[in-house]
């Protein structure tokens, strides 16, 4: 549920282990590879861990190996080792933490031998309990944010009508976790973009989880069930906006457009699915202003759950409590306020809740119905007519139930 590795790296270790991998495909003695086992470590700064260092093949000559790190003080320097001529067995390094924070450990040589597997990224906690808070606390969030879409399944189903339910935000919702799930299955799953990503990023993780796939596809159903409620049940006389239909023939024109320009250049398919990541957050930012603004028009909140908000609000406290958390445990500040965007489209989705909750807790609470807003033909008509508060409303912006 978490990511507590920070990829950013410095280059001169990376142009080090791109030296040699060059190297390897000319010198006779290529068939010599050191690597460590496992490549990713992960302990309190109160203990030491032991890391396997292989050999694969066999080498004429001694071979003097040096280690370095991408970031200084997290590790006691370990020193050199000399691995001996015919040596295809393994050696073990003891990791001593002297600070909590994340580092790669690298392995350095003058001779020409295969180290392009030869790191091992290491994070030091301040303690494990807190890895396993965090872990908890993780599946919390998801398992809040997986069902905080049924409330709004549940209460269309019970009214037979989806009029209090904005369709520009359905809409969007059902566009956004479309790219999101392409984005999240593509990354995941295809072997061409995992290797172009670790093309880029040759000593990171992968940002996808399972659990990452696995609700962004539920999202997307979830999110189909709702407009299949609005084919069947009484919608009044909604219907998506003009300006929503504008920026949705937009987004799909230039995903289209993208698509063709990554079949006919040198573009990465790669490319493509950041740019569907920024389609994604691009409607995050702006498809709850629909909702927000037609429950003002009709100054009430009904046919709109409540228990989706809230869910939603949950969710997100959670996700930025254990962002909070890992990052204080790893002393990694930057996994938060480096990536900006992430925090704070988290942080936006929170604001619209909580406008949500004053709306249909506060502005709205006596309101079980809406005010009527009628389109009248004669203008004289609408000069001496005054909005009404009725059990049934039908205007542009749909009936109230």
């Amino acid at each position: 549920m978490k990511k507590r590795y920070d990829t950013s790296l410095n280059f001169l270790p990376l142009l080090v282990l791109i030296f040699h991998a060059n190297a390897v495909k000319t010198d006779g003695s290529s068939e010599f590879k050191v690597k460590f086992s496992p490549n990713d470590l992960s302990f309190p700064v109160s203990q030491t861990e032991t890391i396997t260092l292989l050999f694969y093949g066999s080498k004429q000559s001694d071979t003097n190996l040096t280690f370095s790190f991408s970031e200084s003080g997290i590790l006691e320097e370990i020193p050199s080792k000399t691995v001996p001529a015919g040596l295809n067995d393994s050696l073990y390094i003891v990791l001593k933490p002297r600070n909590v924070g994340h580092t790669v450990v690298f392995i350095n040589s003058t001779d020409m031998i295969d180290l392009s597997e030869a790191y091992a990224r290491v994070s030091i906690s301040h303690t494990d309990t807190l890895d396993y808070v965090s872990d908890v606390i993780g599946w919390l969030y998801f398992v809040a944010w997986s069902i905080s879409f049924y409330p709004q399944v549940i209460l269309n189903f019970k009214r037979r009508s989806v009029i209090g339910l904005h369709f520009d935000f359905l809409a969007l919702n059902v566009v956004g976790f479309m790219f999101y799930s392409i984005f999240n299955i593509a990354l995941f799953w295809s072997p061409l973009i995992k290797a172009q990503y670790f093309q880029r990023h040759p000593f990171g993780v992968n940002p996808v989880q399972l659990n990452d796939v696995i609700f962004s596809i539920h999202a997307f159903f979830a999110c189909l069930v709702q407009v299949v409620q609005c084919l069947l049940f009484d919608r009044g006389d909604q219907k998506i906006s003009a300006a929503t239909r504008v920026i949705l023939v937009t987004i799909v024109a230039f995903s289209v457009f993208a698509a063709i320009f990554v079949f006919i250049s040198s573009v990465q398919w790669l490319d493509f699915l950041y740019f569907v990541s920024y389609v994604k957050l691009f409607i995050t930012l702006i498809k709850y202003i629909p909702q927000a603004y037609y429950n003002y028009r009709r100054k009430s909140t009904s046919g709109w759950s409540i228990g989706n908000v809230l869910l939603d609000f949950t969710g997100g406290t959670l996700s930025i409590a254990q962002m909070i958390i890992i990052a204080y445990n790893y002393n990694d500040w930057t996994s938060i306020f480096g990536d900006p965007t992430k925090f704070g489209l988290g942080l936006f989705s929170m604001i619209f809740d909580v406008f949500f909750m004053v709306q249909h807790y506060i502005l709205y609470r006596n309101s079980r119905h809406g005010v009527t807003l009628v389109n009248y033909p004669d203008q004289s008509l609408r000069d001496s007519t005054s909005p009404l508060i009725t059990d049934s409303v039908q205007s542009s912006y749909g009936a109230i139930h």
